[in-house]
């Protein structure tokens, strides 16, 4: 699967470690809403879509499979990210 788009809302909260909110869209015919863009102790990363367990636990409803899937998805993720964020400056 390729990454066809991405699009990217800032969060216009200067304390939050909630940077912005990702959707991606693949081989232009599925979408995943609700990517989080979280500023970690050392570095950006993303979080993705969950779901609150019965036991009070956070799980992904979808999530890329292997090592290389999620390399790609993070790159193009971070990639729009930092290039809206040249935009509003």
């Amino acid at each position: 699967m390729n990454i066809t788009e991405v699009r990217i809302w800032l969060v216009k909260k200067p304390d939050s470690k909630l940077k912005a909110i990702a959707s991606v869209t693949f081989d232009q015919a599925i979408v995943v809403h609700d990517i989080k863009i979280i500023e970690g102790a050392e570095d950006l990363f993303i979080a993705m879509p969950s779901r609150k367990t019965g036991e009070n636990e956070y799980r992904d409803i979808v999530h890329p499979i292997n090592a290389e899937a999620r390399a790609v998805l993070i790159k193009a993720v971070l990639e729009a990210y930092h290039e809206e964020c040249s935009k509003a400056e």
